[in-house]
């Protein structure tokens, strides 16, 4: 008889997990707190209008496509891609620059801010090719459990190359001198949730991701990806139990027996967890079942929350991007109330996706479809609707001022969510969105482990273990999980 798996959570870690221990032969369900798959990727229907709940940038193609063809498919099956050009806008305080997604036009904008800047372009994204290639096959793949894992010798005789002492900040400052150039190479990494002088030069492959992998869109957003796991694990018989809050796992002499949830339980042989690991650890185990104890959490680097916007215009707005970042206010502040001095950002950058642009499906006819996202400081209080329309009216005049023609009388829907709302929905450690940021002290063997230290049968995957946060880590921890199960339980 097939061994049994209880995967806690359908996020993208979740469904990866999923479907790679289905593969192995193994009876799987998946217990989902809310009603339909995706986790913080789950989208939002109303008045007309389809939004994408939580990411929005569909990065490093080559690690989807990697997924579905170890099930024999290809991405193609299940949903359909297009590449963004341009892949971005940036709004500065006066103006704005489009990323195209060809490398040589990129490079003639790097020159018109820096005289030599295109060149040094190409050698600085040789160098991130590097790093992208070595972190992808021989790093990411790894469940950190111990740093005899990176004794490879590709890691090793490359280790300098690599760059994982130097922070990503320095590293760019080394090639540019520009200060929007800068802040340019910096954004990519600001989805791993640190700030650049406390990242790792390593993560200057974010820079080979984003230019050389480029940024697309599946039809029908980034929902699809969803339903087009979701449909794969059903394929690979995953069975799946959705309005089902998972509420003890129930662990005798170190060994996980059963889930429970209201009025329901669930025998297995082994539980993966891709709900939140803090709330796994607190909330569904007894104390000495713990690997880690509340200091250690407490020490522990967040990336941000955020304040989301979902809204519906009754227009069609001009020269607009899918992708925008709105850089038009000094990040230092904004990045300090983040990281050092947590509190809601007194001038904050946003960014806003426009998903209609590309897309006429996610929108009534003659209707935007707009996402505002504020990156703010995990764990924040007073998160009320009073601060979240104040964030709003800020944001929504300074879109005014740049793209020239006003939104806010045309608004026929608005939808907020925040720190609270993360905390209710995902039972999210300190209303996160991002899990851990990637400092140096939390990469890897750092990061908390992907088995339990205290229950023999008790995995976990996402965004808080390894590889870290982000949608190509989440299916490549699935996978990373799914292996370490099938190897140490026989």
């Amino acid at each position: 008889m097939a061994k049994s798996v209880i995967v806690i959570g359908s996020g993208f870690a979740g469904l990866s997990a999923a479907s790679f221990m289905a593969k192995e032969g193994w009876q799987v369900t998946v217990l989902e707190k809310n009603n339909t798959p995706g986790g913080r990727a789950r989208q939002l229907k109303d008045a007309g209008f389809v939004f994408d709940c939580g990411p929005s940038f569909y990065w490093m193609p080559d690690v989807f496509e990697r997924y579905f063809s170890q099930f024999g498919k290809k991405v193609s099956a299940y949903y359909t891609l297009q590449r963004l050009d341009p892949s971005y806008r940036i709004y500065w305080d006066e103006g704005f620059t489009d990323i195209p997604a060809d490398l040589s036009e990129l490079k003639k904008v790097f020159e018109s801010f820096e005289k030599g800047s295109g060149e040094k372009l190409e050698k600085y994204l040789a160098g991130a090719a590097y790093k992208y290639d070595t972190g992808i096959n021989n790093l990411v793949y790894k469940p950190g459990l111990s740093l005899a894992e990176f004794l490879d010798w590709s890691v090793i005789k490359g280790f300098f190359r690599l760059d994982v002492i130097n922070s990503v900040k320095k590293h760019i400052q080394k090639y540019f001198r520009h200060p929007r150039l800068r802040q340019m190479m910096e954004f990519p990494v600001l989805f791993l949730g640190a700030l650049p002088e406390e990242t790792p030069a390593l993560y200057s492959l974010m820079n080979y991701a984003d230019i050389k992998g480029g940024t697309w869109y599946p039809q029908g957003g980034m929902y699809a990806v969803v339903g087009g796991m979701y449909k794969l694990a059903q394929e690979l018989g995953v069975q799946f139990r959705f309005a089902e809050n998972v509420e003890e796992i129930v662990v005798e002499k170190g060994i996980a027996k059963k889930v429970t949830t209201s009025g329901k339980s669930y025998e297995a042989d082994v539980i993966i967890s891709g709900a939140d690991y803090y709330f796994t650890e607190n909330k569904l185990l007894l104390p000495q079942y713990r690997s880690y104890p509340e200091s250690y959490w407490q020490k522990r680097v967040m990336a941000p929350s955020c304040l989301l916007y979902y809204i519906g215009l009754n227009k069609k707005l001009k020269n607009i991007a899918h992708h925008s970042l709105f850089f038009d206010v000094p990040f230092d502040q904004h990045g300090r109330e983040i990281y050092k001095n947590p509190k809601w950002p007194t001038d904050p950058l946003f960014y806003v996706s426009i998903p209609s642009v590309t897309d006429a499906s996610v929108a009534p006819a003659g209707c935007e479809n707009i996402v505002f996202l504020i990156p703010v400081a995990a764990g924040l209080e007073g998160d009320t609707e009073e601060l979240r329309e104040q964030y709003f009216r800020m944001v929504i005049k300074r879109m005014e001022k740049h793209i020239g023609e006003g939104l806010e009388n045309f608004i026929v829907y608005k939808k907020s969510y925040s720190v609270s709302d993360f905390v209710s929905d995902y039972n999210s450690f300190r209303g996160n969105a991002y899990g851990l940021a990637n400092t140096l002290k939390q990469t890897a063997v750092f990061r908390p482990s992907c088995r339990s230290k205290k229950v023999s049968n008790l995995f976990y995957t996402g965004q808080l273990t390894v590889p870290g946060p982000g949608v190509p880590p989440c299916l490549i921890s699935g996978e990373v999980v799914a292996k370490q199960v099938t190897r140490i339980i026989n």
